[in-house]
């Protein structure tokens, strides 16, 4: 749906399993085998998967400032189970989060977020706030107050049908 270039560094990770259904079409690519490779996922994972999806979406949703599409496993207790170890580099000393153990997806998105919260882009990426969106995008505007995926789609709708209210 979405117009705009996608989150920086690890959170484009987060993005693009946000992203994996159409809300409006109810096309969903974790549906694939294409889909479900490009997240290291099998026929097993797709409950887990489709779980941390959700919980992500309704925490983007309140990024943004708007209330659940739906009541879903809080977040932070999905993260909790993410198996990370730090990895420091012997040649300089600089170290980061890892995933580790049997979650890999689950602990690939507990590191992207971690490594969103130190880098202060986390909070920007966000979902549409249209209802038969939920689209996630990164909020590139300077006063970080996006409201829709795509100006041209989703904020053209809302604008019109309030328009059309009046």
């Amino acid at each position: 749906m979405s117009d705009r270039s996608p989150a920086p560094g690890a959170l484009e990770l987060v993005q693009a399993l946000v992203n994996t259904v159409d809300l409006e079409s109810g096309a969903d690519a974790l549906d694939t085998a294409e889909g479900r490779a490009r997240f290291g996922l099998g026929e097993p994972d797709l409950p887990a998967a489709r779980e941390l999806r959700e919980s992500l979406r309704v925490t983007l949703l309140a990024h943004a400032g708007h209330p659940p599409h739906r009541t879903v496993t809080p977040l932070g207790d999905l993260l909790a189970a993410a198996p990370l170890v730090v990895a420091v580099e012997p040649a300089d000393g600089s170290a980061a989060l890892t995933p580790a153990g049997t979650a890999p997806l689950l602990s690939r998105v507990a590191a992207a977020v971690a490594q969103g919260l130190v880098d202060g882009t986390w909070m920007r990426l966000k979902a549409c706030e249209a209802a038969d969106c939920h689209w996630a995008y990164y909020d590139r505007s300077p006063a970080g107050r996006g409201r829709w995926c795509s100006m041209q789609v989703c904020g053209a709708r809302a604008k019109m049908r309030r328009y059309r209210a009046r």
